[in-house]
C-alpha cells in the first residue's frame, strides 16, 4: 500500500468578518433606552479612559505640534540604551503595528474634548426621574406570618408547614404533588413525612388568607375561595343561594362552566336563566390568582415601566420627533490619560523610553481606542435610531397626526430600509423592543409594521385595519349569540376587505379573542 503524499500548497480566499466595532454598535443598537444607562455605567466602570462629559469645551484644549517625534524615541535602537537586546518576538510585532506618533497626532486632531453625545435632536425634559422602591414583605413572608394560627403540635409540624408555604408560586398555588414534598423534606431537613401529613396540613394552609392560597389546581382554588365567602361572610338568604349555586357549579360541572355550555348547566343543576346568570357573575368575580391580590407578592416583581425611546408632538399640525436622552449622558475621553501623554513626552528629554514607559503608553492607547470606539458607536446608535424613527413617522403621519389605527399604511422592513438606505437588519434591530410616546399613547415601534391586504376595489390596506375594524364588529355582537368566524369574514368582505376565513381565525387569535363558544354570555 503507497503512502500518501503530503502536499502544500497557497490559495486566496476572501472572507467577510464583523469587526469588534461593528459588533458592538449591533448589540448597542438593538437594547431600548432603558437599558442603555446600565450599559453606559457597565463601560465607565470598565475603562477608566472613558468619563461623563461636564461643560468644559474650550478648556485643556491641546495642538498636534505638542506631541511630534514621540514615536521617535520608540525607532531607536534598544541597544543604544543598553537594555531589552533580546526582546521577544510578540513584543517586536505589537511595536510595528502602531505608530505611536501617527496615533498621538491623529488622536490630538480629532480633539477629544468634543467627543460628546448631545446633538440637536433630543426631548428638552432633561429632569433626572426615579422611581422610589417601596419596602414590602413578600407573599410568602405573609403567609408565614399567619403559621401561629394555625396552632401547630410541635416542630416538625412546622417545618413541613413552612416546607408546603415554601413550595407556593408565585399565583399562590401549590403544584406540587405531596410525593414530592416529602422527597424535599427528606433531602432538605431530614424529616420523614407521611402523605396524609401532608394533606392535612396542606388543608390548614388552605384556610390562609388570601383566599384560595395552596390551591392546586384552578378548580380548587374558586373553590375556596366560595367556601370562605359562604363561611365567612354575612349574607343574606338570596345572596347565600347564589353563593351555594356557584360553589355546586364549580364543584359538579366544571367542566361545563369551563367550555360555557349554559343549557347543559340549566337542566343539571335546574336554575333559571337569570339565577345561573347570578351565580357565574359570582364566580367571575373570583382571582384566579390570589398572589396577586397581596401588595408584596405575586406577579409585582414582573411589573416592568417603559421608558420610551423617541418622543412624537404634534405642533400646530407639524410632527415633531426627538430622541428620550435621559439615559445617554455626554461622554468624553478622560482629561488625565490625555495630561499623562503631554507629560510623558515633556519628560523624555530625547531619551530612549524604557519597556515600561512604552507599555504605560501602549496600554493608555489601547484604553482610549476603546473609549472612542464606544463614544462613536453610542452616537451612531442614535444617529440611526433617529433616521430610522424619522422615515417611520413620515410614513405613517396621517396616524401620528390623529391616532386613528385604521390609518395606518401598510408597511414592511424592507419598504424603511429602502428609504433610509439601511440594512433590513439594522432596521429590525432599531424597531426591536423600542417604544415611542405619542399624544395617543406610548407604542411599541414593531406594532407598526403590518402586511398589506387587498379590498375588492383593488386598494391596499393594512392587516392592522383590519384587525382594528374586527375588534369592533366582536365588541357590537350579541353575547348570547356570539358571531362565528365565518359569519365574521362574510360581515368583513360586505365592509370590501376580501379575506378568508382562515384568516379570520388567524386575526382573531393574534388579538386574544376566543372562539364564538367562549364568548357566549347569559
Amino acid at each position: 500500500m503507497a503512502n500518501p503524499v503530503m502536499k502544500q500548497h497557497l490559495s486566496h480566499r476572501l472572507l467577510q468578518k464583523l469587526s469588534p466595532q461593528q459588533i458592538q454598535l449591533m448589540k448597542l443598537l438593538q437594547i431600548p433606552t432603558v437599558a442603555l444607562d446600565q450599559r453606559i455605567k457597565e463601560e465607565l466602570e470598565a475603562n477608566p479612559a472613558l468619563e461623563e462629559s461636564e461643560e468644559t469645551e474650550g478648556e485643556n484644549e491641546t495642538t498636534p505640534d505638542e506631541y511630534e517625534d514621540i514615536d521617535a524615541s520608540f525607532s531607536k535602537s534598544d541597544e543604544e540604551n543598553g537594555e531589552n537586546k533580546e526582546e521577544p518576538a510578540e513584543e517586536i510585532i505589537r511595536e510595528d503595528e502602531f505608530e505611536l506618533d501617527d496615533y498621538l497626532t491623529d488622536y490630538m486632531e480629532e480633539d477629544p474634548v468634543s467627543y460628546k453625545l448631545r446633538i440637536d435632536n433630543y426631548s428638552p425634559d432633561e429632569e433626572e426621574k426615579t422611581i422610589p422602591i417601596a419596602v414590602e414583605s413578600s407573599f410568602h413572608e405573609y403567609l408565614e406570618h399567619q403559621l401561629g394560627l394555625l396552632n401547630l403540635k410541635n416542630d416538625r409540624e412546622i417545618s413541613i408547614a413552612q416546607q408546603l408555604i415554601g413550595s407556593i408560586d408565585d399565583d399562590g398555588y401549590l403544584r406540587r404533588e405531596p410525593i414530592a414534598v416529602i422527597d424535599d423534606l427528606m433531602f432538605s431537613q431530614n424529616i420523614e413525612a407521611t402523605e396524609e401529613e401532608i394533606v392535612r396540613l396542606m388543608h390548614k394552609v388552605q384556610r390562609f388568607d388570601p383566599p384560595g392560597t395552596g390551591a392546586r389546581n384552578l378548580q380548587e382554588c374558586l373553590q375556596l375561595q366560595l367556601q370562605f365567602k359562604y363561611d365567612n361572610e354575612k349574607l343574606g338568604l338570596e345572596e347565600k343561594d347564589t353563593v351555594q349555586t356557584a360553589l355546586r357549579i364549580i364543584v359538579t360541572h366544571f367542566d361545563q362552566f369551563s367550555k360555557k355550555h349554559y343549557s347543559k348547566l340549566k337542566r343539571q343543576i335546574g336554575v333559571t336563566d337569570e339565577e345561573l346568570k347570578d351565580a357565574i357573575d359570582e364566580i367571575l368575580k373570583l382571582n384566579p390568582k390570589p398572589a396577586s391580590g397581596h401588595n408584596g407578592g405575586g406577579n409585582a416583581k414582573n411589573i416592568h415601566y417603559i421608558v420610551p425611546d423617541f418622543i412624537i408632538v404634534n405642533r400646530d399640525g407639524e410632527l415633531d420627533l426627538s430622541l428620550n436622552s435621559r439615559n445617554a449622558p455626554d461622554l468624553r475621553i478622560n482629561d488625565h490619560y490625555r495630561d499623562m501623554l503631554r507629560s510623558y513626552k515633556k519628560g523624555k528629554d530625547g531619551k530612549r523610553p524604557n519597556r515600561q514607559e512604552k507599555e504605560a503608553v501602549m496600554f493608555i492607547k489601547q484604553k482610549i481606542d476603546s473609549a472612542k470606539w464606544f463614544i462613536d458607536a453610542i452616537r451612531q446608535r442614535q444617529e440611526t435610531m433617529y433616521r430610522t424613527m424619522y422615515s417611520i413617522m413620515q410614513y405613517q403621519y396621517d396616524f401620528f397626526l390623529s391616532g386613528d389605527q385604521k390609518k395606518l399604511r401598510p408597511m414592511i422592513l424592507k419598504d424603511i430600509a429602502e428609504i433610509t438606505g439601511l440594512d433590513i437588519s439594522t432596521v429590525s434591530r432599531v424597531a426591536n423592543s423600542k417604544f415611542v410616546q405619542t399624544e395617543f399613547g406610548t407604542k411599541r415601534l414593531k406594532d407598526f409594521f403590518s402586511e398589506s391586504l387587498m379590498t375588492k376595489d383593488g386598494e391596499e390596506v393594512s392587516t392592522l385595519e383590519v384587525k382594528k375594524i374586527l375588534t369592533e364588529i366582536i365588541a357590537e355582537e350579541h353575547k348570547r349569540k356570539p358571531l362565528s368566524d365565518e359569519k365574521l369574514k362574510n360581515m368583513l368582505r360586505d365592509k370590501g376587505y376580501h379575506i378568508a376565513r382562515r384568516t379570520v381565525a388567524k386575526y382573531r387569535e393574534q388579538l386574544s379573542i376566543p372562539v364564538a363558544r367562549l364568548r357566549k354570555e347569559l
